[in-house]
């Protein structure tokens, strides 16, 4: 199926006129309108180990008929063997988006070998970390890279890091001084790994930040600089220029996205950390819930009745927010993995055809670690006007040596819910005034101890937050994310609204640059970014004061 045409061939699944304008989309819709929200009937769908309770959504026979029929007519089955097979389902590049072959692990099935490719490679590392480890040369890694190439180890090893690390790790991702200052403080240059992680070695946080830790080696007394620098990329020459050993240079395959790349040689600073096994752990969980995927019923498909629930509650009910309450610790990073995994694919608003979708698409995704939200933001959920849909993830077995604190962990996540679905009425609220003699007050009270109810939520289960339950959770999100691109008729893949921000900075970078002698120039721009370029120029230009340069004295503008 070629470039031009895959997204032509996909829409002849669908009835013509747009989603929005569709008999199977204004039937859905009506039907999730009429769908109660209960809880009255049980719905627990497990897959590649986890247990995914839909319970606490909407729920009717007329709209599993009505969310049937909507599949159907918006192609699911046509895109998702596309998908699998290696298909160009990124069409607005003309790529395929693969990842589901790196965890797979096969070798045959792509004609021009590229998959072989990706094992070979995925076996190099794995060799690299092997000699690493044997020669202790490095005590620290110090993992450069940004969005992708960075939420990704964040994640896997703030959940299986710890005490059993095997060396330690600090992350480099934002182009702030102060960010690369502090990654490097009180780390030995001649003990450290640098390891640069990006795609196309060109993102400009990254190559800066690169550099620098580069001349930061040099000034450590790092004779032989090569030697501590790795890279993780699409674009194997540049990471040569950079000065990294083609023998340290890990391929990436120009079809795994930056969202997905985890599955890639891009786990190269997981591995490093907390070992290749985390690494094996969950592509074997990703795996197991692809293959699920592809074979359950759609009724009972965890990724499709996950994204239904979604669609119903963003697109029909008009929530414009989804909250994500892990109640986990080392879940600290999933919801910023989430947040580019879901906005960056979804965040989009015309078809493959360009045309608007007509519904709303892609709720803003947010939250942090249960109980902490709970202190933070479970106000507004439970008592703001407007509230969220909110995915609970929770895991049945915690911290062996700790059992009295995740049994309160998980009763405060199993509460919460049902808090939010069943709400407080007046009348409730009344009777804990009981005691007020005073009944003006005790009624007025009671209307502040109101909570409305009917709020719909997931409880995700995990047997024990493990790498293969990890890596079948985040599978279980990028399908979801997949269907509901699909019914939206949008391509997840590409994200070309990250690039117009960047081509304006660096035209931006080189005016802020400009010296003060040049006098006033017209730089094209609306009022207040030419008054910013202006007075930055003035500040940066100007003799710093004495007290600019001591620690902990900021200079004012």
């Amino acid at each position: 199926m070629g470039k031009a045409n895959f997204a032509r061939e996909i829409a002849a699944e669908t009835e013509a006129g747009g989603l929005a304008g569709s008999p199977q989309w204004r039937a859905f819709a009506q039907a999730a309108g009429n769908a109660p929200l209960d809880a009255g009937s049980l719905k627990v769908i497990e897959a590649a180990g986890l247990c995914v309770d839909l319970t606490m959504q909407r729920q009717s026979p007329a709209l599993e008929a009505a969310a049937m029929a909507l599949l159907r007519a918006r192609g699911l089955d046509a895109a998702r063997q596309a998908l699998f097979a290696g298909g160009p389902v990124n069409w607005t590049e003309g790529k395929p988006a693969w990842h589901t072959a790196l965890r797979a692990g096969r070798t045959r099935e792509q004609p021009d070998g590229q998959d072989e490719d990706s094992v070979c490679e995925y076996s190099r590392m794995a060799d690299f970390v092997r000699r690493t480890d044997q020669s202790a040369d490095f005590s620290t890694v110090l993992h450069i890279g940004i969005g992708g190439s960075d939420w990704g180890p964040r994640l896997a090893i703030q959940a299986f890091g710890g005490a059993g690390q095997r060396r330690q790790i600090r992350f480099l991702s934002n182009i702030d001084g102060h960010a690369f200052h502090d990654a490097v403080a009180g780390v030995d240059p001649r003990r450290c790994l640098v390891v640069v992680s990006s795609k196309s070695f060109a993102t400009a946080e990254t190559l800066h930040n690169a550099r620098a830790a580069i001349a930061w080696l040099r000034q450590g007394g790092v004779a032989d600089v090569s030697a501590h620098l790795a890279a993780v990329t699409a674009n194997v020459p540049a990471a040569r220029a950079l000065g990294v050993p083609s023998s340290q240079i890990f391929h990436m395959c120009d079809w795994v996205g930056g969202r997905y790349s985890v599955w890639s040689v891009a786990g190269l600073s997981i591995a490093l950390t907390v070992g290749v096994d985390v690494l094996i752990g969950m592509r074997a969980g990703a795996e197991a819930m692809d293959q699920h995927f592809q074979q359950a019923p759609w009724t009972a498909n965890a990724p499709v009745q996950l994204a239904l629930a979604g669609l119903v509650n963003c697109s029909v009910l008009g929530h414009g927010s989804l909250n994500i309450a892990a109640y986990s610790a080392r879940l600290l990073h999933l919801v910023t993995y989430l947040q580019q995994l879901e906005m960056e694919s979804l965040g989009k608003r015309v078809d493959g055809e360009g045309a608007e979708v007509g519904v709303p698409t892609a709720p803003i995704i947010w939250g942090m670690p249960g109980t902490d939200g709970q202190h933070t933001f479970f106000q507004w959920l439970h008592q703001s006007a407007e509230g969220a849909p909110v995915d609970f993830i929770a895991s049945l077995q915690g911290h062996l040596d700790s059992p009295d604190a995740h049994r309160m962990l998980l009763a405060n996540c199993l509460a919460q819910r049902q808090a939010l679905l069943r709400g407080k009425s007046l009348d409730q609220a009344l009777l804990d005034v009981a005691h007020i003699d005073d009944p003006d007050k005790a009624a007025s009270l009671a209307r502040h101890m109101v909570h409305p109810g009917g709020r719909p939520s997931t409880l995700i289960v995990l047997r024990q937050l493990d790498p293969r339950g990890l890596g079948a959770l985040l599978a279980l999100y990028e399908h979801k994310v997949f269907v509901q691109s699909v019914v939206w008729g949008i391509n997840p893949f590409d994200q070309w609204g990250v690039e117009l921000g960047k081509r304006l900075a660096s035209g931006i970078e080189r005016e802020l640059a400009v010296p003060v002698s040049a006098g006033v120039v017209d730089w094209g721009h609306d009022a207040s970014t030419s008054y910013w370029i202006d007075r930055y120029r003035g500040h940066a230009q100007a003799p710093l004061p004495r007290h600019a340069r001591v620690p902990g004295v900021a200079a004012h503008l």
